[in-house]
């Protein structure tokens, strides 16, 4: 697997496996997605398996620790350091799911959390979700004020260490 930095180009799979893993209210407009290549493809990151891609992550560098529904809407180009790492998208194509994909994407995001001197990451999930995300060293930090989707949602978060 190769994890390498979201192109222009990756649109129509990233569309693709955004539509096919969240409801019509949740998944990014094309449009947005489009956005978010052309502005913050620094933080945003795609697994692809022998030319193939089957997974990204992706979200805007933002001051808070969490994350606010106008992320979802419209982003601005990242700070150089400093803040979070918002993920607004963590999706699999589904013939690769349950294959460690989204764990080795989470990692190669860690990694470039370190990399840009980011303070972490943070992400909202659903209940269901939280322990995957504790699995790979969130932190549930409780119910979140987002209503994106309609939906309710969790605050997780992984900080650095110090010594990171």
């Amino acid at each position: 697997m190769l994890i390498r930095h979201a192109r222009k180009e990756d649109w129509a799979d990233v569309v693709r496996i955004e539509q096919d893993n969240f409801s019509p209210e949740e998944a990014a407009t094309p449009e947005a997605i489009l956005e978010r290549l052309e502005t913050i493809c620094d933080t945003f990151l795609i697994a692809e398996i022998d030319g193939k891609v089957v997974g990204y992550i992706e979200g805007p560098v933002i001051d808070n620790r969490y994350l606010t529904d106008d992320l979802f809407h419209k982003v601005t180009p990242n700070a150089s350091e400093g803040g979070f790492i918002a993920v607004t998208s963590l999706s699999i194509s589904k013939e690769f799911k349950g294959q460690g994909v989204g764990t080795a994407l989470i990692a190669a995001l860690k990694d470039l959390a370190i990399a840009q001197k980011r303070q972490g990451i943070s992400l909202t999930c659903h209940d269901y979700l939280i322990a995957y995300y504790e699995m790979n060293g969130f932190t549930d930090e409780g119910e979140s004020e987002s209503n994106h989707g309609g939906s309710s949602w969790y605050n997780l978060v992984w900080e650095k260490s110090k010594s990171q």
